[in-house]
């Protein structure tokens, strides 16, 4: 019995089918005190290798994202900023917008949560199965200009151009060069009409064209990420700010 037990573990190791083994022992004990059936006990060990698969997709998934940090759409203040509803984020979380490869913008000054918004749909987007990238701005130009020199930022950048949605962070926080601007339209113009790209940013459109440095390219550019887009414009009091007069108080 425990050769034979021995041998199925092996088999199932070699077929890579990690979620049954470890999972293996446990469901013979309970199939044989329930005496189920040969069919249900089958149906529940592919359930088990099934869940076994998505949750280690998820994980993957979520380290890849690289996430700054945790943030749920959930909690975020609706009351405390104009421009963005509830109804609204919660048309967003049905992803089809990903589906249709179409672009969410989110402009504001700082304080308003645009970051916590993008990361937490981004999450929401891991738990429903697509593969995301969130890079701020700076970090995004960095892998740009690096990608020639540095396997990291090649393999960073084959995964996001693999991915069902890109989120790029604070764009406008820093001055970017007109060669960094070039770089930055040649990515956006690959993930054109095939990848979703949800962007933040402090600087309205048009403030744009000084940030980049070239009004030509600045229209092209945005021409491809207003195109099958959603706006939000976001208004209100940080809420950085109100927490510190709270804390004073």
């Amino acid at each position: 019995m425990i050769k034979n037990y021995d041998q199925i573990v092996s088999q199932l190791t070699s077929l890579g089918l990690k979620g049954m083994t470890k999972r293996l022992n446990e469901a013979l004990n309970e199939a044989e005190a329930s005496k189920e059936s040969y069919i249900s006990f089958m149906q529940r060990l592919i359930g088990e290798e099934l869940n076994y698969r998505v949750e280690r997709r998820y994980q993957r998934n979520m380290v890849g994202a690289h996430f700054p940090v945790h943030k749920d759409v959930l909690t975020f203040k609706f009351a405390n900023v104009k421009g963005i509803s509830e109804q609204d984020v919660s048309g967003l979380l049905d992803f089809r917008w990903v589906d249709n490869h179409h672009n969410v913008l989110i402009f504001g000054p700082p304080g308003l949560g645009k970051t916590h918004l993008a990361i937490g749909l981004g999450i929401k987007a891991v738990e429903k199965g697509y593969v995301v990238c969130f890079e701020r701005m700076t970090t995004l130009i960095k892998l740009l200009k690096s990608v020639d020199i540095q396997r990291s930022s090649t393999f960073r950048l084959n995964r996001i151009m693999k991915s069902d949605l890109v989120i790029i962070d604070e764009i406008g926080y820093t001055p970017i060069e007109k060669k960094e601007a070039n770089l930055f339209f040649n990515l956006v113009s690959e993930m054109y009409e095939k990848t979703s790209v949800l962007i933040t940013s402090n600087k309205g459109f048009q403030d744009w064209a000084e940030m980049m440095g070239d009004p030509i390219m600045t229209t092209a550019l945005l021409d491809r990420l207003l195109h099958h887009s959603s706006i939000y414009n976001l208004g209100g009091d940080s809420y950085r700010i109100q927490n510190l007069q709270e804390e004073v108080k």
